[in-house]
C-alpha cells in the first residue's frame, strides 16, 4: 500500500492492478508483463503492497503476515536470496475448526506452523529486532495452517520471475488459526513436535527448529523486515513462521489436522 498521501507510481500501480484482475480470473501463476514486472525487492513489496490494497477493500484491513522460503532448499527452487514477507487480511483469517471450499482457490495450498499474536506495537523505529527482544511482544502462540494459491504455478519456472513470489503477496490467502494459548513461554517451542494430519493419516512430521532455528528467529525476521521499509507489527496482528512439514494439496473432502503438541491442534474441513 502506498504511503498516506503518496500516490503510487503509475507502473507499480497498474502492476498491482494486472495481479488483482489475474486473481479475479483464476489465471495461473506467472510473471507480469515485462513493462510492469518489479526491477528489484523494493519494487516488488511496492508492487505487494498495491495489489494487497486492492484486495483489502473486499477481504478488510491487514491483520498480519507470513514469511515464506524458510529454507535455503526453497529459495534455491524459486530464485531468491532470503525469505519471502506477505500480508494477511482480516477477512481471511478464520479461527479453527473451519471450512473453505476447494473451488474457490485455483489450488489450494495448506502449510503447518506456529503462529504468534502480538500483543504491543513493535514500530520501524525499534528496529533492528531480536528473538529475545520479540519474545517481550508476543501475548499469545497457537497452532496455524496456512491458506495459499499457489494458481497451478510452474514450479520448474519459478527461478525465472524470482521476484513474482513476493510482488503476489507470497500466495497467501489467509490461515486458519488455532486457540491461542497465552502462557506459551512455558513451552518449549523449538522442541516442540508437530505433526500434520490428512483424513486422519500422519503426511508430516517436525519440529520448532526446523523453521530457521526456532519461530521468533522467523518473527524478528519479519519485523525487520517490515521495518527496513519503514512499517511496524501493531498489537493484535497474527504472523504465521512457515511450515514445520511438507505443504499439502488437499481435495474436496479432505479434512486436515495439525497438533502441535502443547500448543494444542487445529483443524480444517475442505469443501
Amino acid at each position: 500500500m502506498s504511503e498516506p498521501g503518496k500516490a503510487a507510481e503509475p507502473r507499480i500501480e497498474q502492476a498491482g492492478d494486472w495481479l488483482a484482475k489475474a486473481h479475479a480470473a483464476r489465471e495461473p501463476f506467472g510473471p507480469l508483463p515485462a513493462a510492469l514486472a518489479p526491477r528489484s525487492v523494493e519494487e516488488a513489496y511496492a508492487i505487494q503492497g498495491e495489489f494487497v490494497g486492492m484486495r483489502a477493500k473486499q477481504l478488510g484491513r491487514v491483520a498480519g503476515y507470513k514469511i515464506a522460503l524458510t529454507t535455503e532448499a526453497m529459495r534455491r527452487m524459486t530464485g531468491m536470496g532470503d525469505s519471502v514477507a506477505g500480508c494477511m487480511l482480516e477477512k481471511t483469517l478464520l479461527r479453527g475448526p473451519a471450512r473453505v471450499r476447494a473451488a474457490d482457490y485455483g489450488r489450494l495450498l495448506v502449510e503447518f506452523e506456529i503462529a504468534f499474536e502480538i500483543a504491543e506495537d513493535l514500530p520501524a523505529i525499534g528496529a533492528p529486532y531480536t528473538r529475545e527482544s520479540i519474545a517481550r511482544a508476543v501475548g499469545a502462540a497457537m497452532p496455524a495452517l496456512e491458506l495459499a494459491d499457489d494458481r497451478n504455478a510452474d514450479y520448474s519456472k519459478l527461478r525465472e520471475h524470482p521476484l513474482m513470489m513476493i510482488a503476489d503477496n507470497a500466495w497467501n490467502e489467509g490461515a486458519v488459526l488455532g486457540a491461542p494459548v497465552k502462557e506459551w513461554k512455558d513451552i518449549d517451542i523449538a522442541a516442540l513436535k508437530g505433526v500434520a494430519k490428512v483424513n486422519g493419516k500422519t503426511v508430516g512430521e517436525g519440529h520448532g527448529r526446523d523453521v530457521m532455528g526456532h519461530p521468533l528467529e522467523a518473527l524478528a525476521w519479519v519485523a525487520n523486515n517490515l521495518a527496513a521499509r519503514g512499517e511496524g507489527l501493531w498489537r493484535s496482528d497474527v504472523v504465521i513462521t512457515g511450515s514445520l512439514v511438507a505443504s499439502q494439496f488437499p481435495r474436496a473432502g479432505d479434512r486436515l489436522r495439525f497438533e502441535a503438541g502443547a500448543l494444542g491442534a487445529v483443524e480444517l474441513s475442505v469443501d
